[in-house]
């Protein structure tokens, strides 16, 4: 995924300001969603009482959060989009003609939803406090964030000479396409008739330029646009044409951004970060080597085990392969001699094989988007995902016995002693699983005790990041949650136009009456997930594909679980799909390798993880025989 954006100005004293502002907005947010849940369990297992208002306060940390990191994420263009455009060559007119169209778009939409969040505010929300705060007051981060959202983007769009008009242009557009929002603003449910009249003129315009406003936006985002301001685009045109207020995206975003079991998200994506930053990596594969280097093929079980632990918990793939990748290769193909294309075709296709574990934020992600209890999400995942690393595991011993490769040794007291060094992160998935299934502790709670625990493994115990490098760590963290909540908030909009006007329904009607079978459709889900895989990133493709194959799923009597768990399955094998999957890119830049040798190296490997889609698929028992016990 990439952002069409050109790398940022310097920025000015005021721009450098606004910077440590949102920075210190974001750590302070992250801080406090980690330590009201801990407090709250403190209070509860030991004075029996809980924190006054933290539900209230930490879904409002989270709304904080989503727009401030939304903004930094904007600064550092790191937004999720499509990557074709990066077929283009960097010089191209084409590929600045995208650039521009993608900056002018985003800056249009995004100061149409400032504009129209301050109405929302004024006629949508109560006066209720949120312990301390009036409601309305919180909301406030909501013009504020996408107004500077907006500057930012007129800010970077790659014009020069007259062409820096445009952006000004697109701002001046974009006010007076929220004109009817921003009357509503001023007088509330009292607007003069002639202000009224102004006010049916907008919408008539949105009614007979949607089609072409529609095209516009699917073009754009092809080529590069962040896909968040594209579905906020989608969902404030056909909304308006449709005749619906505004507010609804606002409102909709709002609530996205309220939600309690969203919270996980963040605080799991700071764990993993936390794990990759330090060298727990290097001491668990130091750990499993001893344990299993004596057996054929015992660096691939170490291999396939640890990219799996790290992915479960960034539910990032490219951050198992950046951040693993070269101390594995280095093992594999520099030490045990493994030939380069079975350890690049190796590690390229475990960096994403630990998606369907807890604590997986895919399959949170899926639980939420499809209202389904996320502890059946997890025990769904769980023999599927065994399957897949077992069989991975089996193909890499099969190869090392036939390729020859030497076994290490088995020592006991080397073995014992690296596991006394790395006992801290072998414990903490045992930990955390267990306290989630087993009802002691919320998935809120559980993903601010592994902020805590980690935070005190990695900085207090061993010391490997430095209290004052922890800004950092976060800032590499804080695009991907501002990236995700950013799709989140908007494709919830979008969502709600497509229920409301029976999308979904009739799409599974229309399938219904094409195809009677249930294994054709399974097989034609298969294949445009594959595709969908390609092209979007996997939080993305949750967010906006999911909720229109869920209605397809129940028409075909497909259990929900099973749905979660093929659509997961099923994006993970599209990371490493030709010609246009993440993980071979990312595979590409890690080993400096052609694109071409990358995907011959990885396939074999993606055909058994082909298999293990059909099996997933086309065997619901496998995802739904745990669901029993839960």
């Amino acid at each position: 995924m990439e952002n069409t954006a050109p790398a940022e100005k310097k920025p000015s004293f005021p721009g450098t300001v606004l910077w440590i502002v949102e920075q210190f907005f974001c750590y302070a947010s992250l801080a406090l969603m980690t330590l009201l849940p801990v407090a709250e369990v403190v209070a509860r297992r030991v004075f029996h009482t809980g924190v006054p208002a933290s539900s209230g306060l930490l879904i409002h940390l989270l709304l904080a959060l989503g727009i401030f990191s939304g903004m930094l994420t904007t600064k550092k263009a790191e937004h999720l989009s499509i990557s074709l455009i990066q077929y283009v060559a960097a010089e191209s007119p084409f590929k600045r003609f995208c650039g521009i169209l993608s900056g002018l778009l985003c800056t249009f939409v995004t100061i149409i939803i400032a504009w129209t969040s301050l109405s929302f505010i004024k006629i949508g929300l109560s006066v209720r406090m949120i312990g301390f705060i009036p409601e309305r007051v919180a909301a406030l981060v909501l013009p504020i964030g996408y107004a500077v959202i907006a500057f930012r983007f007129a800010r970077l769009t790659p014009v020069r000479g007259w062409g820096r008009i445009l952006p000004v242009l697109a701002v001046v557009l974009g006010s007076v396409a929220a004109f009817p929002s921003i009357a509503k603003f001023i007088w509330g449910f009292d607007i003069p008739d002639p202000v009224y009249d102004i006010i049916d003129i907008c919408y008539d315009i949105a009614y007979y330029g949607k089609v072409p406003a529609v095209i516009v936006l699917i073009f754009a985002a092809f080529t590069g646009t962040p896909l968040f301001a594209v579905i906020g685009g989608l969902a404030l045109i056909l909304l308006q044409a449709s005749g619906a207020a505004m507010e609804i995206v606002v409102s909709q975003i709002y609530t996205a951004l309220t939600k309690s079991s969203i919270i996980a998200i963040p605080l799991f994506t700071v764990t993993g970060f936390l794990l990759s930053e330090s060298r727990a990596g290097e001491r668990l594969v130091k750990t499993f080597r001893n344990f299993f280097g004596w057996l054929p093929g015992g660096l691939i079980i170490v291999t396939v085990i640890i990219c799996a632990f790290f992915t479960s918990f960034t539910g990032a793939s490219g951050v198992t392969i950046l951040a693993l990748g070269g101390i594995l290769y280095s093992i594999l193909s520099e030490h045990a001699q493994y030939p380069d294309k079975f350890s690049i075709g190796l590690l390229t296709s475990t960096g994403s094989i630990g998606l369907l574990f807890p604590p997986s934020l895919p399959l949170i992600l899926v639980g939420a988007t499809s209202q389904t209890n996320i502890i059946h999400m997890f025990a769904g995942g769980i023999l599927p995902g065994v399957i897949l690393v077992v069989s991975v595991i089996i193909f890499g011993i099969v190869s090392s016995v036939r390729i020859k490769i030497p076994r290490e040794p088995f020592d006991l007291k080397k073995s014992l002693f690296s596991l006394k060094d790395s006992a801290f992160e072998i414990i903490l998935p045992v930990f955390l699983i267990a306290g989630y299934f087993s009802g002691f502790f919320s998935l809120v709670e559980i993903g601010a005790i592994a902020v805590v625990y980690v935070f005190i493994v990695e900085v207090v115990v061993h010391r490997e990041i430095k209290v004052s490098a922890l800004p950092q760590v976060l800032l590499k963290a804080l695009p991907i949650i501002g990236g995700v909540l950013s799709i989140l908030a908007l494709s919830q909009a979008l969502s709600y136009y497509i229920v409301d006007t029976r999308v979904p329904d009739n799409l599974a009607r229309w399938m219904l009456a094409a195809i009677r079978s249930k294994y054709v459709f399974l097989l034609l889900l298969n294949l445009s997930l594959l595709v969908v895989g390609c092209l979007m990133d996997i939080f993305s493709a949750i967010l906006i594909v999911l909720p229109l194959v869920l209605p397809l799923g129940q028409a075909y009597g497909i259990d929900p679980v099973h749905l979660g768990i093929i659509f997961i399955t099923n994006l993970e094998v599209g990371f490493l799909t030709p010609p246009i999957g993440l993980n071979l890119f990312l595979a590409t830049y890690r080993f400096k390798k052609s694109f071409i040798e990358i995907c011959r190296y990885v396939f074999p490997f993606l055909l058994i993880q082909l298999i293990v889609v059909i099996l997933v698929t086309y065997i619901p028992w496998l995802s739904t025989c745990l669901l029993r016990f839960f």
